[in-house]
């Protein structure tokens, strides 16, 4: 461990055992140096980590205070799920668009929401990179930001893999109308309809959206919120059906928030390199992580191409620009040919906007604010489903991204939440819209993407309230 990771567990500890208490300031950077024997940027790094998580916050020209409530997050959900092992037709899109069309409305409290808040972006800034492409804007750049798209936003994207240590040609990045657009391409490239294609359990209703449009059907598998897919129970799934695909989420996995070990990506993608099975890689969370390191993709671990890899800089920077990509390894001439055939090519103004941008600098610093500002918001939103939902209530603890699950107390039935929540202007995601087969009845999902404030306050407080009086039985009252 790190010398500054070892004062931050230190600072921690003492914030856990109320030595340091909510609201209080920390010795200074100069005194904590003096005092611990330890250079200034070492004390930095312990702050910036402890800020990063949550626990502390600054306060211009006053210093690093405390910023950790006596509320306690839920107990964690670990358990594995246990989906058939058939291939089963998908029907979801009709429920899954009724859901998300009742969510629309800016007076909703938008917890049920797949977007963070939009004032968590720079747009003004992209305006003005958007402005000054349009400026320089060049005639045959009509022709040059057709199939595969912009060359500047492609060769802007090869450096981000290049900072991780991964060789992506530009020739093989595809620009994408969002990152949907680009995951269902590499279905489009690999499965034929009637195919079967393997998912998690839970997994993202856009999945099983495409699988039920393209016609194909899913096999569900064992996925654990804090392992993510059960690699055994996948290998057997392979060699019994014979997918065509697997579509898996390793990085903070949506619904679960999952992060999946960087070993087990290796050996995830050796398994699926042995059975010549294709891996669609939605990757569209990983700039949103809590640590001190981006995790890689699994794209990292391929050395065949077997791995088209997927993402979008809807979620960490420029939503509604509807700009993604996708990376498809040996798939890269049969991904572009079908977005020839289909959109043709993506918003010129938009790809060149967020060239400009990425050219300029910027990004890195936007998205270290971006981070602190989710990992604070995921402790504010885990204390309060603690504080103010029933016993027996747990709920994940994602180290990325910007959603919960959270399992309530058997026999509540998260439709029925779902519907009495709505008609208080309170949206959530109910379980049942992440499995092929209507399963995780007593689940939801909650967007900590918003800022904290006393309408998320009261909304909390209603919706522990139609938890706890949902349940069959008495389930314990709710925390005041």
């Amino acid at each position: 461990m790190k010398r500054y990771e070892v004062l931050a567990k230190e600072i921690e500890g003492s914030i856990l055992a109320g030595v340091l208490r909510n609201g209080d300031r920390l010795p200074s950077v100069r005194s904590t140096s003096t005092s611990r024997g330890l250079s200034a940027s070492t004390v930095f790094q312990a702050y910036y980590l402890l800020e990063a998580r949550g626990i502390i916050r600054a306060r211009q020209r006053s210093g690093y205070f405390v910023n950790w409530s006596s509320r306690k997050a839920p107990p964690t959900v670990d358990a594995p799920s246990q989906p058939a092992n058939t291939p089963i037709s998908v029907d979801v899109c009709a429920r899954v668009f009724a859901i998300l069309e009742s969510t629309r409305s800016r007076n909703v409290v938008p917890f049920g929401s797949a977007f963070p808040s939009p004032l968590l972006f720079p747009l003004a800034r992209l305006g003005r990179s958007m402005a000054q492409s349009a400026k320089n804007f060049e005639p045959w750049d009509t022709v040059d930001y057709l199939t595969p798209g912009s060359p500047d936003l492609r060769r802007q994207i090869a450096l981000r893999y290049l900072a991780d240590g991964m060789q992506v040609h530009m020739d093989e990045i595809v620009i994408t109308n969002g990152a949907l657009e680009a995951l269902n391409l590499c279905l489009q490239a690999v499965a034929r309809p009637g195919d079967a294609v393997i998912v998690e359990c839970p997994t993202f209703y856009g999945a099983l959206q495409a699988l039920e449009n393209h016609g194909l059907r899913a096999i569900q598998v064992p996925t654990c919120p804090k392992g993510g897919i059960d690699l055994p129970s996948l290998e057997k799934t392979i060699q019994l059906h014979q997918p065509a695909a697997c579509w898996l989420m390793p990085n903070f996995q949506n619904p679960l928030g999952t992060l999946m070990a960087e070993d087990k990506k290796k050996a995830l993608v050796e398994l699926l390199t042995r059975h010549d099975v294709p891996l669609i890689e939605d990757d569209v969370y990983a700039e949103l992580y809590f640590g001190d390191k981006r995790p890689l993709p699994a794209k990292a671990y391929d050395t065949t191409g077997i791995v088209m890899h997927c993402s979008s800089f809807s979620k960490c920077l420029a939503p509604g620009y509807r700009i993604g990509w996708s990376a498809p390894g040996r798939y890269a001439r049969r991904v572009a040919q079908k977005k020839l055939i289909t959109t043709l090519t993506t918003s010129a103004p938009a790809q060149g906007g967020l060239a400009n941008y990425l050219e300029q600098g910027g990004y890195d610093k936007h998205l270290r604010k971006l981070r602190q500002t989710l990992a604070e918001q995921q402790r504010i939103f885990s204390q309060a489903v603690g504080h103010y939902f029933p016993a027996g209530t747990r709920a994940t603890r994602p180290e990325g991204g910007y959603f919960l699950w959270v399992e309530l107390p058997e026999g509540v039935d998260a439709m029925h939440v779902h519907e009495r929540a709505l008609a208080m202007d309170i949206s959530v995601a109910p379980g049942p819209i992440f499995s092929a087969s209507h399963a995780f009845k007593n689940c939801i999902r909650l967007n900590f993407g918003h800022a904290w404030n006393d309408a998320s306050e009261r909304a909390m407080a209603a919706l522990g309230k139609i938890v706890a009086s949902s349940a069959p039985i008495t389930v314990g009252a709710v925390a005041r």
